[in-house]
C-alpha cells in the first residue's frame, strides 16, 4: 500500500507540473511575437465590430484599432494573422491557444472576465431590434417579449440572452441562431419575429434587406434599474497578461488621437458612444454592478 501511495504521490506532482508547463505553454508574450513574425487575431464576422469584407480584407472598428496598436508596439500589420470564427468560439479559441487575442469589441462582463483577460475599454454601444418589414408585431423593446408567445432570436454567446433572461423572457420564446449572417432570413421567413443584438448590428443588417427593418422607437432594456450598454475590448488568453498590458499601453495613448475617433466614427459609432467608452475602467466592469 506503501508503495502505491508513493506511486500515487509522484504521479499527482507530475499531472501538476504539467498543467503548470501547459499553462505556461499557453502565456504569448510581446517578444514572442516579434520572434514570430506574426500575430493571430480572431474576428467573428460581425458587422460593424470585426469582419472580413468580400474582397477578402479584414476591417471593423476592432480590426482597425487593432491594426494601430499593433504597428505602435512595433509589428506590421500586413503580417497580422486574421482567424474567422463563431463569436461563440472566441473565448475557447483563446483558451486553447489558437489565437493571441480577439478584435471582435467583445463586451466586458464579469463572467467572461472569469475565462480570458481584457484590455480597457475601446467602444460603447447600446442595443437595438431587427424586426420584420412593416413591424407588423409592433415590437419595440426586449421586454416585449416577456408574455405571449412571441419569438426572438439571439446569437450563440452573445448578451443578448442573459439580457432576455433577466427581463423574464422565458426560454420557449429565445431562438438561438449560429451568427449574424443567419438574423436576416430568420426573421422574415418567420422562425423569430425579431432578432435581439446591439444598436450597431441591427441597423447594419437592416441595410442589407428590404424585407427586414430597425425597430424604430426602440426601447433600451433596464435591468435592475439601470439602463443597459456594453463595452467592448480586445481580449487575450489569461496567461498572456505581459501582452495585455503592453497593448493597454499603446491603446490609451491611441484613444488620444482624432484617428482613433474617426475611426469609431466611420462604423457608426455615435459621439454619445465615443465619450461613453471612457466612463469605466475594466477593472470596474469585471467586478459587475
Amino acid at each position: 500500500m506503501k508503495a502505491a501511495s508513493n506511486y500515487l504521490h509522484r504521479l499527482a506532482l507530475a499531472t501538476a507540473a504539467l498543467a503548470l508547463t501547459v499553462s505556461a505553454a499557453q502565456a504569448v508574450t510581446l517578444d514572442e511575437i516579434k520572434e514570430r513574425g506574426q500575430i493571430r487575431i480572431a474576428v467573428a464576422n460581425e458587422i460593424p465590430y470585426g469582419f472580413v469584407d468580400p474582397t477578402g480584407e479584414t476591417k471593423g472598428v476592432g480590426p482597425d484599432v487593432a491594426k494601430a496598436v499593433i504597428e505602435r508596439l512595433g509589428l506590421d500589420p500586413a503580417n497580422i494573422d486574421w482567424v474567422v470564427t463563431n463569436f461563440s468560439s472566441l473565448i475557447p479559441g483563446l483558451q486553447a491557444n489558437r489565437f493571441d487575442m480577439t478584435a471582435s469589441e467583445m463586451a466586458i462582463r464579469p463572467e467572461r472576465c472569469e475565462q480570458v483577460i481584457y484590455s480597457e475599454p475601446n467602444t460603447s454601444y447600446g442595443e437595438g431590434l431587427l424586426v420584420a418589414a412593416g413591424n407588423p408585431k409592433d415590437l419595440h423593446a426586449y421586454s416585449d417579449f416577456a408574455e405571449g408567445d412571441g419569438k426572438v432570436a439571439v446569437m450563440a454567446g452573445a448578451d443578448q440572452l442573459q439580457m432576455l433572461q433577466a427581463l423574464g423572457v422565458p426560454q420557449q420564446n429565445i431562438v438561438t441562431i449560429a451568427s449574424n449572417a443567419d438574423a436576416i432570413s430568420t426573421v422574415a421567413n418567420g422562425r423569430a419575429d425579431a432578432y435581439a443584438a446591439t444598436g450597431l448590428t441591427a441597423s447594419e443588417l437592416a441595410s442589407k434587406s428590404d424585407n427586414v427593418e430597425l425597430a424604430a422607437d426602440f426601447q433600451d432594456p433596464v435591468i435592475d434599474g439601470t439602463e443597459v450598454r456594453s463595452w467592448g475590448g480586445f481580449n487575450f488568453n489569461a496567461d498572456s497578461t505581459e501582452l495585455r498590458d503592453a497593448f493597454n499601453i499603446e491603446l490609451a495613448a491611441f484613444k488620444k488621437t482624432d484617428e482613433w475617433r474617426s475611426i469609431l466614427e466611420s462604423y457608426g459609432f455615435t459621439p454619445e458612444d465615443i465619450e461613453k467608452s471612457f466612463d469605466h475602467t475594466t477593472e470596474e466592469l469585471c467586478a459587475g454592478p
